[in-house]
């Protein structure tokens, strides 16, 4: 009498079915996830170049017919919604402040990391107690104070507020740590003083979070609209976030120019998400692998 066994499957197909269960697993989560951040950029792209009579049109026509460009013309030639000028702004003032804020996070990560002073360990720990404070804590004294300074109505009021950035010094500083102290020993030796030896041995080492750190504090200045609504009151000065804000107030209650104007604020987020999303990605990885 014979008894009939199974074949035991290869560790091949093992493999393959764990990994193709755990895709499906993956896909059934995250997709869901991403059509609710999908599906309303897909909206606004749509209704930009839809005309104003078919706004509120159901279903909707998520492919415009007919396609326009009107909404575009009208946002651009009306005097009254300098688009141009609120672009060039936001521009001006994501870009210098960016700059700023990598400077100094990254001459007080590298303090951190590096030197040793009386308190260094105290205030650290009181930067990164500072993070668990709410914004809307420190709204009224740092308005007062930039009131006390004659800042208000400049793009002082905007930069410097963002140049304290505590998520950017505790990023650099984790960076610093990664790098060996022979290095900076070896510098020393060969006669290098300390700021050479930050410049030119450390920084490049760290290239990849600064790259990190500046699409984010691009991006968050790019799309600031709580702070800038606050501390700018001159039509012109306005950012493009609080530029759509005067497009949707008074006679400019149009769903179409809404629209695109929130297409051209979008178009360079996108870009910039689209050309370095890996660095984005590692930057967010390796924050805080090599610190102590």
């Amino acid at each position: 009498m014979t008894t009939s066994t199974h074949p035991t499957p290869s560790p091949f197909w093992r493999r393959w079915r764990k990994e193709a269960g755990r895709s499906a697993l993956m896909w059934l989560i995250f997709l869901p996830l991403a059509l609710i951040v999908v599906v309303p950029v897909l909206y606004m792209f749509s209704m930009a170049f839809t005309l104003e009579a078919n706004q509120l049109k159901f279903p909707i026509e998520w492919i415009p017919n007919p396609v326009t460009t009107s909404n575009f013309v009208k946002i651009f030639v009306d005097p009254q919604l300098p688009i141009v000028r609120w672009f060039t702004n936001s521009l001006w003032i994501a870009s210098l402040g960016t700059v700023v804020i990598i400077f100094l996070s990254t001459l007080s990560g590298y303090a951190f990391a590096r030197l040793e002073f009386p308190g260094k360990g105290l205030l650290f720990s009181l930067l990164l107690f500072s993070l668990m404070i709410p914004a809307a804590v420190t709204l009224i004294p740092s308005f007062l104070l930039l009131r006390d300074l004659k800042l208000l109505n400049t793009y002082h009021a905007i930069w410097w507020p963002a140049a304290a950035s505590v998520t950017g010094i505790f990023l650099m500083r984790q960076h610093f740590y990664a790098i060996p102290v022979e290095l900076e020993d070896a510098a020393r030796v060969d006669g290098a003083d300390r700021f050479r030896i930050y410049w030119q041995i450390c920084l490049p080492l760290v290239r990849g979070a600064i790259v990190a750190l500046f699409i984010f504090s691009f991006l968050g200045l790019w799309n600031d609209l709580f702070w800038p609504l606050i501390v700018l009151s001159d039509r012109a000065a306005l950012t493009l976030p609080v530029g759509l804000i005067v497009i949707q107030q008074g006679s400019y209650v149009q769903r179409g120019l809404a629209f695109a104007g929130a297409f051209i604020a979008s178009v360079p987020v996108l870009v910039f998400y689209a050309f370095f999303q890996r660095k984005i990605i590692a930057g967010i990885t390796t924050a805080g692998l090599a610190g102590r």
